[in-house]
């Protein structure tokens, strides 16, 4: 019963609906009735394993034989494979009583330690002493059940030592310890058991409660930035039709008085070209008097010319020197610059609410290097704020006490009276930066952007105001609206900086093999803060800062 020889060389299958042509090959019969459907317009059948050619095509009619022997060749293919299926493979339990190819085992015997199929079983379910063995699902670990020692069942525990013993050594190298059934300490496990998987369920339940949470929440983002996009584009739209209206009727305001002034001025023209086509004609009258050589007809044509009328405009155009809508333009501009300050302003204001919408996950402070570093960012000082005293190089992220002045050009947000400097980065969210010092000199702190420039200490100093928060190294201290606070441990010469704008935590580390926390601040951040250094001399000796960039 070779399957090869009962399989269609066309669809390479178990013959179906087997059919023999006058060459004597089998082939299914649709397999066949399709090829030679493809060969009638040549008009020549062939047999496509010979080649031998049929005219006229063949009539086909099922073999009922081998139609027979191929369903009796499929019902012996399921029971062989059936029977294999009971068979034990290399990862099943293979029964210990059967000989030759082995069965799979259904029960393992903790009393006989052995594995039975199911035809072996069957005295554990009929003999009434083997019935109270206890049976349990198919192990290949029985023989662990038996002490190595003196070929016992353990069915004992010792707590002291941690280990499964039989009878024997309870008494032998176990006497004396505390031991117990190894039905009872499974009973005791088992309870143990059932609080851990009780505990591991409830934070389960926790957790998918928090998935869930969170799930709601990322929707809750969604649709709320989705509505908020929209609503700010519709206001946008408004605010730009707005501008368009109004440059709209600028535009024909415009338009109309140029049409009125431009109106006038041609009136006053046509007037004038009027008043010179008639002095023209009265000049071209007096001419032809003049040259008239009969005295007595110039006496007597001279007094019947009319005067010239009186002209009706002066005797000269006084153009002012205006500067027609020239006005209009620098009224414009004002605008704008007005517009661009309100809307920097509110700028501002809008970064920080969108900086501030940040879900509540209990995120913690950073414990490692590593894990400052996903914060880090590079720092750059801002040259319009820098007091004359600091020189910056290695493009502004190094601030140096010069004994001579820089020559910077002058600008509002320059501290006038301290030498300080702030960074171009606007700090929101959470952020980390590390500033190398050279010296003692250094003031490693943050503030408000309207920090006050130019003043006493406690108006402009970092540390002196309510506005910045600054770590003296060369004191040792931390401060915050002029009060001073010793730090805590060595400050080395890296500081490290963390910011969680939106938790309003900011802690200040010293950062060398490890991280050492130096002072911590929890407070409310009402704007977004700049990076800033004071930078100091003492007997002409200089200190610098560099804001390095973490890695």
């Amino acid at each position: 019963m070779d399957p090869e020889t009962f399989s269609c060389s066309i669809c390479l299958d178990l013959l179906k609906d087997p059919v023999t042509i006058p060459c004597g090959h089998s082939y299914c019969m649709k397999c066949i009735k399709t090829q030679w459907d493809e060969e009638d317009q040549k008009g020549i059948h062939s047999c496509p394993q010979c080649r031998e050619t049929f005219t006229p095509r063949p009539v086909l009619k099922k073999s009922t034989m081998l139609a027979a022997l191929v369903e009796k060749m499929m019902k012996t293919g399921l029971q062989a494979a059936a029977a294999d299926h009971c068979y034990a493979g290399p990862e099943d339990v293979a029964c210990d009583f059967c000989t030759g190819r082995k069965l799979k085992a259904i029960k393992s015997c903790l009393v006989c330690l052995v594995s039975y199929c199911k035809n072996h079983l069957q005295p554990h379910l009929d003999v009434p002493r083997m019935k109270k063995h206890k049976l349990v699902e198919p192990t290949k670990n029985l023989q662990e059940n038996i002490c190595s020692d003196h070929d016992e069942m353990m069915k004992m525990f010792c707590r002291t030592d941690q280990k499964s013993i039989c009878y024997l050594c309870s008494v032998d190298e176990h006497k004396g310890h505390d031991t117990v059934s190894a039905a009872a300490e499974r009973t005791e496990r088992q309870r143990e058991l059932e609080e851990r998987r009780g505990n591991i369920q409830q934070r389960i339940q926790d957790r998918e409660k928090d998935v869930k949470l969170l799930q709601q929440e990322v929707e809750a983002i969604n649709r709320s930035a989705d509505k908020t996009v929209e609503d700010s584009e519709e206001i946008f739209t408004q605010m730009i039709r707005l501008l368009q209206k109004r440059s709209s009727e600028v535009k024909q305001q415009i338009r109309s008085q140029q049409e009125t002034e431009v109106s006038r001025v041609k009136d006053v023209e046509e007037k004038l070209q009027q008043e010179i086509t008639e002095l023209k004609r009265k000049d071209a009258e007096l001419e032809q008097l003049s040259h008239t050589q009969d005295h007595n007809q110039f006496l007597l044509n001279y007094p019947s010319l009319p005067a010239p009328s009186e002209s009706t405009h002066s005797s000269s155009i006084n153009i002012r020197p205006l500067r027609h809508f020239e006005d209009v333009t620098a009224a414009v501009s004002e605008l704008r610059d007005k517009l661009q300050d309100v809307l920097r302003d509110s700028w501002t204001n809008i970064s920080l609410m969108v900086t501030e919408v940040d879900v509540l996950l209990s995120a913690q402070e950073p414990k490692t290097r590593a894990e400052f570093l996903k914060y880090s960012l590079e720092i750059t000082m801002d040259p319009n704020t820098a007091n004359t005293r600091l020189k910056l190089s290695e493009r502004n992220r190094k601030v140096t006490w010069m004994n001579d002045r820089q020559s910077y050009s002058n600008h509002p947000d320059r501290f006038i009276d301290h030498l300080q400097v702030l960074s171009r980065e606007s700090l929101t969210g959470r952020c980390y930066w590390e500033v190398d010092r050279s010296g003692e000199h250094v003031s490693v702190s943050v503030a408000y952007e309207n920090t006050s420039r130019a003043g006493t200490w406690k108006e402009s100093g970092f540390g002196c105001n309510d506005k910045s928060w600054a770590l003296d190294c060369s004191s040792s201290r931390f401060g915050h609206n002029n009060i001073w606070t010793p730090i805590s441990g060595p400050v080395s010469s890296r500081i490290g900086v963390y910011l969680d704008h939106t938790a309003g935590l900011l802690s200040f580390y010293s950062v060398s093999e490890t991280m050492t926390l130096l002072h911590r601040v929890q407070t409310t951040f009402t704007q977004p803060l700049l990076a800033g250094v004071r930078v100091w001399h003492y007997f002409g000796s200089g200190s610098s800062a560099d804001f390095i960039k973490p890695n």
